[in-house]
């Protein structure tokens, strides 16, 4: 089961829906375009006051044992160097 947390790269204010997003597999923009037509709907305070519980609550980010094996994989890649031009022959 996938867990809920702040995103550290998606965030307008806390990273909560960038972390609802990443976890839905929806575009957080969305998300935030909800939210706010929800919080202009419901007299602003029910809307902000979950907000400021689930930014308490919720950690940030993802645990560090999963960013060591994000950043291992990333590392492997080789990158290839492009020359130009003609090779000059000696002799």
């Amino acid at each position: 089961m996938k867990k809920l947390y702040r995103s550290k790269t998606d965030r307008k204010i806390a990273g909560i829906m960038g972390g609802l997003g990443e976890l839905l597999n929806i575009d957080a923009n969305l998300l935030r375009l909800g939210a706010v037509l929800l919080f202009l709907l419901s007299g602003f305070f029910p809307v902000l006051i979950t907000y400021v519980i689930a930014w308490i609550i919720l950690p940030d980010g993802k645990p560090e044992e999963i960013e060591i094996k994000e950043e291992s994989s990333t590392s492997k890649q080789t990158t290839r160097k492009k020359t130009g031009g003609t090779k000059k022959s000696t002799k």
